[in-house]
């Protein structure tokens, strides 16, 4: 996501580089340069011009410290006028009611149904919340098996209507049903078409009217660019909606929509979503975005990440084993899973500041880790707890079961026993450190 502009930003910093100051006459061609950068984004020229005023604005009535360069002074204009134009901050989703209702409202091939299943698992693993899921895309044929295999997957229920063609009804008796069940969020799928139609907004608008909800989201695939922005405002004139989901994000290297849905709506994106995978949903933060735009990484979201996948009971029995020298290899390929968990090794890597750059060019499949779980898998036991043990013949034995080579079986071992090292040397230095200051 982004990539283009990134690098087209880049080198519209670099005009900047080597100057004392900033005069009207190089911002203007720094300036000049960035809203190329933006059209080229497929931000609109409206939007792409309004923004580059404001930045220019900024920048000429901006004091220069002596200790910060222009080009500095240039790229922290441009982080904060970039998260204050996608909203400034990170919007929470409404859920409170007796239900809370969210209606999900936008095209076929959008990603409605989909995103509703990660929005349930999103609320139930991350909110500790009891969803259920109402199947009200009466239209589009297999809709609704579709959302009961994907509720079936996160084990969150489905409601529906077995031959009810009313999306109204069937949101109303789900409404009614989790009154009565105690489930505090229904989440609504409804029906899509191939484009904006009266027919399309006359059923959304009706099922927006009859249920009140306390949050509609516009799901809208973000590689349709401007034609995103524009089906958005569309929307938002028939339903007023509370804020956008932007679907397959890892599909779009620009990021127009993304850049100019809050200023041409006024409406905030609230959730952004790449991949199949139901844990592929994140919540929007137009601060860490803007961070990323400009090389700066997410380290935030990386902690996070990390965080929802920590577990504080195990991490001091590994530290223990650490110490001890006691790391084996199904240590190892439970952290190969736990890292597994926090989603695609590219998007992570690209959260460290500097990486998005060395990254580029580097093609990390999502089954990175196959052929290393399929030969520690290839191991008994006592080999994963032994290492030291598996000698020339075992090694064979291993190569031949994983479905792989000796020199791939020997390469893993000999990285197993750097990474043992490594993280045995820090372990136990960090002790060292702690006891020193004790004993001070």
């Amino acid at each position: 996501m982004f990539e283009n502009l990134q690098e087209r930003l880049e080198r519209s910093f670099k005009i900047l580089k080597g100057e004392g100051k900033i005069t009207e006459i190089n911002i203007a061609e720094t300036v000049k340069d960035i809203r190329k950068a933006l059209l080229d984004a497929d931000v609109s020229y409206k939007v792409a011009k309004d923004f580059c005023n404001r930045v220019k604005d900024k920048a000429i009535g901006t004091g220069v410290l002596t200790a910060v360069k222009p080009q500095q002074m240039m790229v922290k204009i441009m982080r904060d006028e970039l998260a204050d134009f996608m909203g400034s901050s990170a919007q929470e989703i409404n859920v409170k009611g007796n239900p809370g209702i969210v209606l999900v409202a936008g095209l076929n091939g959008s990603g409605k149904t989909t995103f509703s299943a990660k929005l349930a698992l999103h609320l139930k693993s991350k909110k500790g919340m009891k969803v259920l899921l109402a199947a009200c895309d009466t239209f589009r044929p297999a809709a609704i098996e579709q959302l009961k295999v994907l509720g079936d997957s996160i084990e969150v229920p489905v409601f529906t209507i077995e031959g009810e063609k009313d999306p109204i009804r069937i949101a109303q008796d789900a409404v009614k049903k989790a009154k009565a069940e105690g489930f505090p969020v229904v989440i609504v799928d409804t029906a899509g078409r191939l484009a904006v139609d009266e027919e399309l907004m006359n059923e959304i608008s009706a099922l927006h009217k009859a249920l009140n909800p306390t949050e509609t989201l516009f799901v809208v695939d973000a590689m349709t660019g401007q034609d995103a922005v524009e089906t958005a405002r569309a929307f938002n004139d028939r339903l007023d909606f509370d804020g956008v989901v932007l679907t397959k994000m890892d599909g779009d290297t620009r990021g127009g929509a993304a850049l100019s849905i809050k200023a041409v709506v006024g409406k905030p994106i609230k959730f952004v979503s790449s991949g199949e995978k139901l844990e592929a949903l994140d919540i929007f933060h137009p601060e860490r975005v803007a961070d990323r735009i400009l090389g700066m990484g997410d380290v935030v979201s990386l902690v996070e990440k990390a965080q929802e996948q920590y577990d504080e009971k195990e991490a001091r029995a590994l530290k223990k084993k650490l110490a001890k020298d006691q790391f084996t290899l199904w240590d190892f390929y439970q952290q190969i899973q736990q890292v597994k968990k926090m989603g695609n090794i590219k998007d992570l890597a690209g959260m460290i500041p500097g990486m998005d750059k060395a990254m580029k060019d580097v093609d990390i499949p999502d089954d990175a880790f196959k052929s290393t779980e399929a030969i520690i898998l290839s191991m008994t036991p006592y080999e994963r707890e032994h290492p030291e043990a598996i000698n020339g013949s075992r090694r064979k034995r291993i190569a031949d079961g994983s479905g792989t080579s000796l020199p791939d079986v020997n390469k893993l071992l000999k990285q197993f026993e750097g990474t043992r090292k490594l993280m045995k040397g820090a372990v136990t230095g960090s002790l060292m450190q702690q006891m020193s200051r004790f004993r001070r």
